[in-house]
């Protein structure tokens, strides 16, 4: 038992998901210590089945952020034991699974889970724990590999930065990336911040970034824990290198996977009246965890030790998620974002250069998301010579090649508008006469430029 303390202690530290270490891994589903098939080996023998209800129901009790429901879930697991409900399971895998499904069924957290964990993957975790700085070896390597979750950061047309961010890494790792993706984006007007496929992580990446985003230190989230009865508040960045983004137009994107530190990135900005956010309702998980293995049984746990508590709401998103100040299906949130970031933008902006480049990218998007259809008779139509660009029709698209330049194909945006793939700047419009037949080609360009070419041949 003393290993599984020591074990608590050294991640309590640490937060959400992202702790460092073999026993988080097992968590996340990231080991190789677990190979298929190995699962088989332990059998879930009568006794071992009631050695980890002992211990789990120890744990729950001793640990878990609530202490009537850790009451409530030994009784239900106790129960079931007595009835045999579990006699059928024939591995400690399989025991594990069902076991955290009941314990989920009573407490409604889904922070809470049991897992298996293999004799390889025991060692590994007892070896890391022996010897920290290997385990932070072992977890950088893997991190950086990750690039500390950031996926993405792009200027998008019309000057909307994008950041995709599929985990909060502790700043203390994270800290140098996160640095050089908010300085990237720092002279962009809006900010969308993708956390779709973010499950979670360290409190104080989230700290870092709305350091950012705000013009001063803020109290976030605070953090009361069972044992001790305690309240930890946590706070924006009062430092961050670089400029500050607090005036930005700022959109967060989310889905049903979005959990953990995820949401509470998210439920500060909606309660702060920070940002928008665009997407579906997050998972509803705002419990930090601490990290429980029980070596001689083959298993750990995650155990939820406090609750979030937002100084605003003076609750929490646990069990109910993040509700979306506009709700759309996750796959249409950027598209539906970018759209309201750019549409924002045109409706406060004086500048005529300013506002032309706003409309070329909105222009763009809506084309995009409701692509025009123009028939191959009428593209046939617009096959031709135009002085040095030439129109052809080949099966069924338009294609487009100017003197000995590359030939691309048009993209229809309306029936005589069209763009071109890795070419976002121009765009060519068909010029018609008062019949319809067309009479010139117009190119337009992303700067307000525009040069045309009458029709000279077939």
């Amino acid at each position: 038992m003393e290993f599984g303390r020591r074990m608590i202690r050294l991640r309590r530290s640490l937060g959400y998901i992202f702790a460092l270490g073999a026993l988080a891994l097992l968590f996340t589903g990231q080991s190789a210590a677990q190979t298929p098939g190995d699962e088989q080996q332990v059998p879930a023998t009568a006794d071992l089945r009631g050695a980890i209800v002992d211990s789990v129901t120890v744990a729950l009790n001793d640990g878990y952020v609530f202490e009537d429901v850790a009451l409530r879930m030994e009784d239900g697991l106790r129960e079931k034991l007595r009835r045999g409900d579990y006699d059928e399971l024939a591995t400690v895998a399989e025991f594990a699974m069902a076991l955290t499904e009941d314990l989920r069924e009573i407490s409604g957290d889904r922070h809470l889970g049991v897992r298996y964990a293999s004799d390889q993957f025991i060692a590994e975790a007892q070896e890391e724990e022996e010897d920290p700085e290997l385990q932070r070896e072992r977890r950088m390597e893997q991190l950086e590999r990750a690039n500390f979750q950031f996926r993405k950061a792009e200027v998008m047309d019309g000057n909307v930065g994008y950041l995709r961010l599929d985990g909060f890494t502790d700043a203390s790792l994270a800290g140098p990336t996160a640095t050089a993706a908010m300085n990237f984006l720092a002279h962009t007007d809006a900010l969308i911040v993708d956390l779709r496929n973010n499950g979670g992580g360290s409190p104080s990446l989230i700290q870092y970034i709305m350091g950012y985003l705000l013009e001063e230190p803020t109290h976030l989230n605070s953090f009361h824990t069972r044992q001790g009865d305690s309240i930890e508040q946590y706070w924006s960045a009062t430092y961050v290198p670089g400029p500050r983004m607090e005036d930005v137009n700022l959109y967060v994107l989310t889905s049903a996977y979005t959990f953990s530190g995820a949401e509470e990135f998210t439920y500060n900005v909606k309660n702060l009246e920070r940002g928008t956010i665009v997407g579906e309702t997050t998972g509803g998980g705002a419990h930090p965890i601490q990290y429980r293995l029980f070596p001689s049984l083959n298993c750990g746990m995650t155990i939820p030790y406090a609750r979030a508590v937002n100084p605003i709401s003076g609750t929490n998103w646990e069990g109910t998620g993040v509700t979306p100040d506009i709700e759309v299906p996750a796959d249409a949130a950027l598209d539906r974002a970018y759209l309201e970031a750019l549409t924002k933008l045109l409706d406060e902006e004086e500048n005529d250069d300013a506002r032309f480049t706003f409309g070329w990218a909105i222009e763009g998007l809506r084309a995009r998301l409701e692509p025009a259809e123009v028939s191959e008779s009428v593209l046939l139509s617009y096959a031709g010579q135009y002085g040095p660009r030439k129109l052809r029709v080949e099966d069924g698209r338009l294609l487009y090649q100017r003197e000995e330049g590359p030939i691309r194909a048009a993209i229809p945006m309306t029936e005589t508008l069209f763009a071109f793939d890795n070419l976002e700047y121009f765009r060519l419009e068909v010029v018609l006469d008062e019949s319809g037949d067309p009479v010139k080609l117009v190119g337009h360009y992303d700067n307000g430029h525009t040069d045309e070419n009458d029709r000279t041949g077939d």
